[in-house]
């Protein structure tokens, strides 16, 4: 019995270093085809520095013009948030 929970557990584990290694290349595709669009970042979920921090996700404050959000290419002036629309340089 404990032969068998062994066998699993590392068989999972393999399935999982196997499955993150395949999604790894999908995502930096995806980044090829996105664009920083600032002011339409919710707070805490920026996607890079600006203005008053330096890092992902240390936004402060919703729709901050000066922190930006990764999103596909050619959506940024088309997305409206409660504080305009967002755009492709920082305020």
């Amino acid at each position: 019995m404990k032969n068998s929970i062994l066998t699993l557990a590392i068989a999972g584990s393999l399935a999982s270093v196997l499955a993150s290694a395949a999604a790894a290349p999908a995502s930096a595709a995806d980044s090829a085809s996105k664009e920083k669009c600032y002011g339409v970042a919710l707070k805490g979920q920026n996607d890079c520095a600006a203005g008053k921090h330096d890092c992902a996700g240390k936004s402060t404050m919703s729709y901050d013009k000066m922190s930006f959000k990764l999103v596909p290419t050619g959506t940024c002036t088309s997305m409206k948030t409660p504080k305009g629309h967002g755009t492709l340089t920082p305020a």
